[in-house]
């Protein structure tokens, strides 16, 4: 297993690694296509290389026309089976982190908890890509208050650390008339103002902790970005009165996430290259949105 996941990593970079050097021969197959078709000469710089740029082109197909990424690895068969994650929090976790991370479970499809006890990290996610699980979500604290969650995708990667604010949870609310019942159900899932690179990528590291819902679903999950700020709402609605009367319940838990680190690789390996991480004038720059508008 050891050797598996290290000669998976070696190849994972070496597809990295590439990116570079393919990006540049897709442009150079861009600009001769467009001179083709506009009946232009054929750029100076690429008269050399312009019969084998040719074969290329005649020989892809719609897979090999655009060229992947490190991403489209790492969610590749995202499609083909349902996520299994694992949430565990950090260690000698308080009662509040606890019940956070009991109501985390249910939120997320296929979820199990584990408790942390006295394992380390590395032991953890070793186990966990023995077991084929997709995902493992920590959950962290400070002073009894959650205020950091980390989202560690199995086997490569990525991992995207959030800022945990303001969180409600269904214990915390003393009027438990006014909820809906927690459903199981697989969720509907609305992602609102992730438009810049950053946001789609964030958006795209969320959806993958849920399942396809089915259509009759009546369980929604909302992401909403506002000001690089992401709240998270869970909701079900009923129809009492028709299809054009729907009631809307809020379940809970309630809260804020606020990405400040991504790294490509899994949240044991200290060495993994890091693709983002919020930088202190970003704080002062009050009008600089990086996952939306």
């Amino acid at each position: 297993m050891l050797r598996r996941n290290i000669r998976m990593r070696r190849e994972y970079l070496y597809r990295k690694n590439l990116e570079g050097k393919e990006r540049q021969l897709y442009e150079n197959k861009r600009k001769i296509n467009k001179a083709l078709e506009e009946g232009k000469p054929i750029p100076t710089e690429l008269r050399n290389e312009e019969p084998e740029l040719r074969r290329q082109i005649d020989l892809e197909d719609v897979n090999t026309e655009i060229p992947r990424s490190h991403i489209d690895d790492e969610y590749a068969n995202a499609n083909q089976r349902d996520p299994k994650i694992l949430i565990t929090t950090s260690r000698s976790p308080s009662a509040p982190l606890t019940q956070f991370a009991k109501e985390l479970k249910i939120v997320f499809p296929n979820a199990q908890r584990m408790n942390r006890g006295g394992q380390v990290i590395s032991e953890i996610i070793e186990t966990c890509r023995a077991h084929d699980f997709s995902d493992v979500v920590l959950v962290h604290e400070h002073r009894g208050v959650p205020d950091g969650i980390i989202v560690c995708h199995l086997p490569l990667g990525p991992t995207a650390y959030f800022g945990l604010h303001n969180v409600v949870t269904r214990h915390d609310i003393k009027d438990k008339k006014s909820v809906g019942t927690m459903s199981e159900a697989y969720p509907h899932i609305i992602l609102d103002n992730f438009s810049s690179k950053l946001g789609e990528r964030t958006a795209n590291i969320l959806k993958h902790l849920f399942p396809v819902p089915k259509p009759d679903s009546k369980r929604i999950i909302t992401l909403s970005n506002q000001s690089d700020y992401i709240s998270f709402r869970h909701h079900v609605y009923d129809k009492p009165g028709g299809p054009k009367s729907i009631e809307l319940k809020e379940v809970g838990p309630r809260f804020e996430l606020r990405l400040y680190q991504i790294k490509l690789g899994t949240v044991d390996q200290s060495e993994a290259p890091t693709e983002f991480v919020i930088r202190p004038y970003m704080n002062t720059a009050k009008k600089q949105k990086i996952l939306g508008d």
